[in-house]
């Protein structure tokens, strides 16, 4: 039955889908699907809004408007349901990967299963260390961000540069995206929570020769600057035929 009451929207056009509103939905409302929060029920949201000041974007309100009464049964059903889905993932040894994951500790199984980029020479195994990787998707408060060396890669840079595992990515956590599609904007706030936060060791920024991907300099520069942040960022820069054009400390 429909009622005139409190309940959350959400303004998909500023949502961009880092997740971080999902757990503070006590009641399991919320859910990351194609990419945006999205609302799985009405009866599901009490409509108090512990989810508001989670969403770095602003993308969460609450509006009074006509929808289906909150349902208190229905809440506990669903996350009885979603725990009972959980907990045979979490049981199994080669489990797929939640919405943050470090994946340094390997069970034996994921050992097993784990990329080896050089298979004939039974070397040069995955350098990932953590899930997952867009920048888009990483939410400032990722576990693995803290005190971490950051690579911020242009997105073509692993598929041009053959040794990104071994000489760029090794011991670094990796945030990719593209500047000259994505937005670069929601970048810029991102990162300067990012670097305002997590106490990072220091920055790496790689990216192509190519004109457009000077915008991810760019980015980093502002988000440093906006977060008065005095981190040390280098540049690696890679040419179109998979090579380091050059590496230098880029400019503050």
């Amino acid at each position: 039955m429909k009622v005139l009451r409190k309940i959350i929207e959400i303004d998909e056009n500023l949502c961009d889908g880092c997740g971080q509103c999902v757990p503070s939905c006590a009641e399991g409302a919320l859910e990351i699907v194609d990419g945006k929060a999205r609302m799985i029920g009405e009866i599901y949201c009490d409509g108090l809004g512990a989810c508001l000041g989670e969403c770095p974007q602003g993308a969460l309100r609450i509006v009074e408007r006509q929808a289906e009464d909150f349902d208190e049964q229905a809440v506990e059903e669903l996350l009885a349901a979603k725990q009972q889905r959980e907990e045979p993932a979490t049981a199994a040894a080669c489990g797929c990967a939640g919405h943050l994951d470090n994946i340094q500790t390997l069970t034996p199984c994921q050992k097993a299963n784990k990329p080896v980029l050089n298979p004939a020479a039974g070397t040069g195994e995955s350098a990932l260390s953590h899930w997952p990787i867009q920048i888009r998707l990483v939410p400032p408060s990722a576990p693995f961000l803290k005190g971490a060396d950051l690579l911020v890669a242009a997105d073509c840079t692993p598929a041009a540069y053959p040794n990104f595992h071994r000489d760029l990515l090794q011991n670094r956590v990796v945030m990719m995206g593209c500047p000259k599609f994505d937005d670069a904007e929601s970048y810029v706030r991102k990162f300067t929570e990012i670097f305002r936060d997590s106490g990072l060791r220091r920055v790496t920024v790689a990216i192509m020769e190519v004109p457009c991907c000077s915008a991810m300099r760019a980015i980093v520069r502002e988000a440093k600057q906006r977060a008065g942040s005095s981190l040390e960022v280098d540049e690696v820069v890679i040419g179109t035929r998979g090579e380091i054009v050059s590496r230098r400390k880029a400019a503050a």
